[in-house]
This record gives C-alpha cells, sequence and structure tokens, in this order.
C-alpha cells in the first residue's frame, strides 16, 4: 500500500534528533510498529493538514509506504520516499494567508489599508495594517468580526514563520465563516467547507509552486 501526501519540513534533515538528510528521490525507513506521533514518519493527505503539522517553509510531496497508519488528519508510515518539491513556499504562504483573510474581510468593517494589503501583500504597508488591524479587532462587535479581524492579523504576521501565519488566517477565517450558523450542525458543516475551499486553493498554490521551481531547472 502506497499513500502520496504532503509533508513540511525547516531543513533539510529530519526532525526530533533523527537528523538524516533529506533529498528529491530518497527513502527514509524506520524501524518497530508504525504508532502515529509515537513511532512513524507522517504526513498528511490534504496539504491544509500537513500545514497545521508544519515546523518550518519547505513543501515536500511524499510517498508513504510499507506499513501506513492513518490517523483523523494524518497518517505514519514506515517508508517515506520524497518525490517532488523541497522547495521554500515562504511567498506562497503568506499570499495563502492573505487570500484566506480575504474570504471574511467582508464580516467587518476592515480598514481601507488593512484591505489594501491583502489584496497586494505591499510590504511598505504592512506595519500601518498591522495597526490598524489590532484597534479594529478590540472593537469588532461579533465573534465572527473579531474572527476575521484575527485573520488579517494571521496574514500579516511577522515574528513566526511564513507556515505558522498562514495556518493561523486559515484557522480564524474557517471560524468566521462558521461563526454566524444557528445551530452545531450548520456550524460543523460550514467549517468542513471552508476547510475543503482552503485546501483546494493551497494545493493548487503548492503545485504552481513546486512546478515554476521544477521548469526553472
Amino acid at each position: 500500500m502506497t499513500v502520496t501526501a504532503w509533508w513540511f519540513s525547516e531543513g533539510n534533515t529530519l526532525p526530533h534528533g533523527d537528523m538524516r538528510r533529506v533529498a528529491l528521490g530518497k527513502t527514509h525507513k524506520i524501524k518497530g510498529e508504525v504508532v502515529p506521533c509515537e513511532n512513524g514518519l507522517h504526513a498528511s493527505v490534504r496539504a491544509i493538514d500537513a500545514l497545521s503539522y508544519a515546523p518550518g517553509n519547505i513543501v515536500w510531496r511524499v510517498e508513504c509506504g510499507g506499513t501506513v497508519v492513518q490517523e483523523n488528519d494524518k497518517l505514519a508510515c514506515s517508508e517515506r520516499t520524497y518525490i517532488s518539491g523541497g522547495i521554500d513556499v515562504s511567498d506562497t504562504l503568506r499570499k495563502f494567508a492573505r487570500m484566506c483573510a480575504l474570504d471574511v474581510v467582508h464580516l467587518w468593517d476592515a480598514p481601507e489599508i488593512v484591505v489594501q494589503y491583502l489584496k497586494t501583500g505591499d510590504e511598505s504597508i504592512r506595519d500601518a495594517a498591522w495597526d490598524a488591524v489590532g484597534a479594529a479587532e478590540r472593537d469588532a462587535a461579533r465573534a465572527a468580526e473579531r474572527d476575521a479581524a484575527r485573520a488579517a492579523v494571521g496574514a500579516a504576521e511577522r515574528c513566526t514563520g511564513a507556515w505558522d501565519a498562514a495556518w493561523n488566517a486559515s484557522w480564524d477565517a474557517a471560524q468566521a465563516a462558521s461563526r454566524d450558523a444557528s445551530r452545531a450542525a450548520e456550524r460543523d458543516a460550514a467549517w468542513d467547507a471552508a476547510l475543503a475551499k482552503q485546501n483546494r486553493r493551497l494545493t493548487r498554490m503548492l503545485r504552481e509552486a513546486i512546478n515554476g521551481k521544477e521548469q526553472e531547472k
């Protein structure tokens, strides 16, 4: 059994003290029983799920084989082969974060400079947008407005990695999109729909980034 999935890394070595080198075409194997979060090489079928576990901005397409154990939004396997990617997608993740925030910007009275930054990614106005969104978040009357503002904060985040900013914006945008549903079932459906939309977008953007880099070679 093999499963094609997504995996993010911080550098070109395995984490958690393993330190084996990661490279295209290379296969890593582990010994012992495969137990998710305890013993195994991990990945996620959906790009948005892999993003939630990302320690860094380098994306890989991987083929998981040997023993494969699926658990909710991730899987663990005894063999993992790196089939494409291995590129820094910081700019792609920042753009993705801004697009997630724009999905819900209509839910609050966003300052114009915030909207401008989310649309353009203009670094010269990021600080001003950051300050404006902070004040707007404090004044937001509804929970959905606050979540939408937090999504913009995530999109403008400066102190963490692009992967962290992207996930924060994605999470808060999905929360804002589902917040106004009157029943729990409706909220769950809205949440799932928002994440599914984000996953389609992120998958497309990551594939374009990988393909673009391969065409440059």
